[in-house]
């Protein structure tokens, strides 16, 4: 589990690098003024860091108590990092 946690936690570390690039590029969203789907976007986008941080801090503390849940917890980050994969590769 110990491994687990580590071997992901380091993407997660790796893909705040690229957050930060895709953060900065959000905000062109707005050139064509404020939209809902624009604000909901930029706030999609702008969610990772703290989704990050809660879940290797909630992953940690439950590795020992409830296994199950601290993988599914450790894995929620990968919602912003599978379809942004899926995006560049295709």
């Amino acid at each position: 589990m110990r491994l687990y946690l580590i071997t992901t936690q380091v993407v997660y570390a790796v893909s705040t690098a690229v957050w930060a690039f895709v953060w900065m590029m959000s905000f062109m969203m707005f050139d064509q003024g404020i939209q809902f789907l624009n604000t909901l976007f930029f706030l999609g986008v702008s969610i990772y860091p703290i989704v990050v941080v809660l879940s290797i801090i909630l992953s940690w503390k439950l590795r020992k108590r409830r296994l199950r849940l601290a993988i599914v917890l450790n894995l929620i980050p990968m919602i912003w990092i599978v379809p942004f994969v899926i995006l560049m590769t295709t």
